[in-house]
């Protein structure tokens, strides 16, 4: 324990360790915050099917060479958030329908377009980091921290301010336009926001694994709690810990990033429905 102790203290002398875990906490906590709504709202899976769009879309933009692939990215994957979220409803191809045809046709053209036009001898590799997420979270930039962090704020901004209309959307859409809210603006922003989350979260867990912070921290937190605020307030820290937790042991282990800091959300998420199956006893 000592010398895992010394060898964390050690690592923390190096800019890389504290940029991973403030992007990851970031990332985590805007990650739990949607998630409780997007759970409640049966679209856990627009995590998955995003992230395949980005995936498509990052593809395309390594491909075109373009200096910085975050604007091409971040603009495709907002484009189909906002039809899946916003004008999916009231379209011919329903909400399950059309995430799944944007996920798998996403992922299998980006995977062609690098297959086509490769511009690096390693696609296995690429394609690997990209869908499982790597070692580039620990390779970030001051630039691409202060860029999260300013993406961060202004998620959690519109989140809080924004709240009382989410919750309304969140639990009864028809009421809540009945009563005067606009869903459609609400649900905008609303996949807008993910849409963001997800492009910031490709970074940290990779493409595959991007659900697991929008589902678990949620799911664990309803394991336990039955208010909105309070699942979603405990969603957020047992998020941030898990992060927090995931990149420090994947540091100290040598495992990779994305699928250690969900395996530790699993076995959180085991732990709260373990305690809330006593507690109802």
């Amino acid at each position: 324990m000592g010398m895992m102790l010394e060898k964390l203290v050690a690592y923390w002398a190096y800019p890389f360790v504290r940029y991973a875990l403030a992007v990851g906490v970031l990332v985590a906590l805007c990650a739990a915050l949607l998630g409780v709504t997007l759970v409640l709202k049966r679209f856990s899976f627009i995590g998955d099917g995003l992230s395949h769009v980005a995936f498509g879309a990052m593809a395309v933009a390594s491909v075109l060479n373009l200096a910085s692939d975050m604007p091409l990215v971040m603009g495709v994957t907002v484009l189909c958030a906002v039809f899946l979220l916003g004008a999916g409803e009231n379209s011919k191809i329903k909400g399950d329908a059309a995430m799944a045809m944007f996920s798998v046709g996403a992922l299998a053209v980006g995977y062609l377009v690098m297959n086509l036009f490769s511009v690096s001898s390693n696609l296995a590799g690429d394609v690997c980091t990209t869908l499982f997420g790597a070692t580039s979270i620990l390779t970030l930039s001051k630039s691409d921290v202060w860029m999260c962090v300013i993406l961060s704020a202004l998620v959690v901004l519109l989140y809080v301010f924004f709240y009382h209309k989410i919750f309304a959307i969140t639990f009864d859409e028809s009421f809540a336009s009945a009563t005067g809210t606009n869903a459609k603006r609400y649900n905008l922003i609303l996949a807008v926001v993910t849409a963001v989350v997800i492009v910031m979260a490709m970074n940290l867990v990779g493409s595959l694994l991007i659900s697991a912070l929008v589902i678990f921290p949620a799911m664990s937190a309803m394991r336990l709690f039955h208010s909105f605020k309070a699942v979603t307030i405990f969603s957020a820290g047992l998020s941030v810990f898990c992060a927090a937790a995931g990149i420090v042991v994947s540091i100290l282990a040598g495992t990779p990033v994305g699928a250690t800091i969900v395996t530790v959300e699993i076995i959180t998420f085991v732990l709260c429905w373990g305690i809330g199956l006593a507690g109802r006893r």
